[in-house]
């Protein structure tokens, strides 16, 4: 979070497995209710209704803005990062993203659809919050992450965004971004889970729960039988090859250039891929693209106010 005069800039990362800011991670879920449910660890409370942020998961959808969901998990992270600060009465401008090659067609939309609720009062975690919702801006998803860093991007760069629904490229040569080279795929974290769990049933006949499988798809390993163990390691070895499989169909040669990793997702190549070290980066900060929104929306303010 960055202020501004008197207004702070808040970047979102609206993720499918999670939503994140420059602060906090939490999981990109929300269950609605007309009743206050039992366990209210992560209660928000908005119009009347009850939302239980980060139960559920948040199916895969090429329209975020299809439903309240990401509206209401927007209120979440924004009482997060105002907590830090022990604020509960804002002017807030949101700094967001989409995928690559959806910011062209969705960004009117997306940016719509975050400021449709121009004051907000509601309660999360038992404190009250007042927003003036005073803009907002949408930014491309991953190139976010590195944008404060594009100065060292200097010869022939892939970077790679691994989130938990897509994957974007994007091509950068001495620092310039190729527009003529992005691209955005449906090969994100959840389609690896979704694979071990299906050979975890047609193997095994056991069913493996998501945060075991989040666990050794971030540390490589679990405390689970040998067996099972062995069987989600091989399907998450063959999922990444398939990660770099894709990226050599979008002309991508280690030898000549080099392999930017952003999102979540850069554990898969970190525990289960095969690559010159010495030619790939992986940047383990999974609120870098938030915080690049930030940096990003905090340029175009100050352009703006500059007459720029």
């Amino acid at each position: 979070m960055k202020k501004l005069n008197d207004m702070y800039v808040i970047g979102i990362d609206h993720g499918y497995g999670n939503m994140k800011t420059a602060n906090c991670c939490f999981p990109t879920g929300v269950l609605k209710s007309d009743k206050e449910p039992i366990f209210i660890n992560d209660l928000l409370v908005w119009n009347g209704r009850y939302y239980s942020i980060g139960a559920g998961h948040k199916e895969f959808t090429a329209d975020k803005f299809e439903d309240e969901d990401y509206c209401v998990l927007t209120l979440a992270a924004i009482a997060r990062e105002l907590k830090r600060e022990r604020i509960a009465e804002a002017k807030v401008f949101i700094a967001a993203g989409l995928p690559l090659t959806w910011v062209s067609e969705q960004k009117e939309s997306f940016k719509k659809y975050l400021l449709q609720n121009k004051e907000v009062t509601y309660i999360f975690r038992n404190v009250e919050y007042r927003l003036q919702i005073v803009g907002a801006e949408i930014f491309p998803q991953g190139f976010a992450a590195v944008a404060e860093k594009l100065g060292t991007f200097t010869g022939v760069n892939l970077l790679c965004d691994i989130g938990n629904g897509t994957m974007n490229l994007l091509k950068i040569t001495n620092r310039v971004p190729d527009t003529q080279h992005m691209f955005t795929e449906k090969y994100g974290v959840h389609q690896c889970t979704i694979l071990i769990r299906e050979q975890m049933m047609r193997l095994h006949h056991a069913t493996l729960d998501d945060a075991i499988i989040t666990e050794i798809l971030k540390k490589g390993t679990a405390d689970i039988d040998k067996a099972y163990l062995e069987t989600v390691v091989k399907t998450a070895k063959s999922y990444t090859a398939g990660i770099f499989q894709r990226l050599r169909e979008h002309e991508y040669n280690p030898k000549l250039m080099k392999l930017y990793v952003v999102g979540g997702g850069g554990c898969l190549i970190r525990n289960f891929g095969e690559y010159d070290s010495s030619r790939v980066v992986i940047n383990d900060d999974i609120c870098a693209t938030a915080k690049g929104y930030e940096y990003m929306a905090m340029l175009t303010l100050n352009r703006k106010a500059g007459g720029v």
